[in-house]
């Protein structure tokens, strides 16, 4: 396959970025689009030019490292993450717009990397459980009522990738908020902080200025993991009883 790429570039944080065009070529319909950027970066080096920068790690759609807005859609036209994309997705002789998550809470580092750490911030505020020290507990000692496993287990495959936030048109973070709540929330070993964790992860999510969320449903079609729209609705609930419930003290 013979691609044109037209791909982000951006030196740093505090400079400019541009479009820039580059042709690849003997590219294998069986290459990940990661491995396709591999070759491009191989050409660039050989070349002496500055290879460009992208976020990746496990390549294995686990970890939520490599995020690219490809062709206009979060991760690219089909519902995975970039790195288990593959070029069969494209046509020889197609043109692959490649650019960054858009979002004002995920600044560009450099080309096609954003700094995330907002996410990261959210779960400090309240993405944890208070559990004792020691020896682990007995396996059955607290039983779980299937449909919450099911519930939890649902909302914990959020890798935080940020594509709910690149394809949300107001750049909002509450599908990925809301998985992170939902997912302890539900669990009996989440109940102690149920109430401080929403408000806490809330109110840290609107101060690293993320965008409000109109339901568009934008979020849930592009998550690659399947996290649904009504995670939302469900987290308002728990916002809703949680001030309730801290208003009456």
């Amino acid at each position: 396959m013979k691609l044109t790429l037209r791909v982000w570039r951006q030196r740093a944080a505090d400079t400019e970025g541009a479009m820039s065009t580059y042709e690849v070529d003997d590219i294998s319909p069986d290459m990940s689009f990661l491995e396709m950027l591999d070759t491009l970066n191989e050409d660039l080096i050989l070349r002496g030019e500055d290879p460009v920068a992208f976020d990746h790690d496990c390549r294995e759609g686990i970890c939520g490292a490599c995020s690219l807005v490809i062709n206009g859609d979060a991760h690219g036209p089909e519902r995975t993450t970039t790195c288990q994309l593959h070029m069969r997705s494209f046509a020889d002789g197609d043109t692959i717009d490649v650019e960054p998550w858009r979002a004002s809470a995920f600044p560009v580092i450099k080309d096609l990397v954003v700094d995330r750490s907002a996410f990261d911030r959210i779960i400090q505020a309240g993405g944890y459980i208070t559990a004792p020290t020691g020896s682990a507990p007995e396996a059955h000692a607290t039983a779980v009522p299937k449909p919450d496993a099911d519930f939890a287990f649902e909302h914990a495959e959020c890798i935080g990738c940020g594509a709910c936030v690149a394809a949300c048109p107001n750049g909002a973070a509450m599908l990925f908020t809301s998985a992170k709540v939902n997912h302890l929330n539900v669990l009996p070993q989440g109940a102690p902080e149920r109430e401080t964790r929403v408000l806490d992860m809330v109110a840290r999510m609107d101060e690293e200025g993320f965008g409000g969320c109109t339901l568009a449903g934008e979020c849930a079609t592009a998550c690659p993991k399947g996290i649904p729209l009504v995670s939302i609705t469900n987290m308002n609930k728990e916002w809703l009883r949680a001030t309730r419930k801290a208003g009456k003290r």
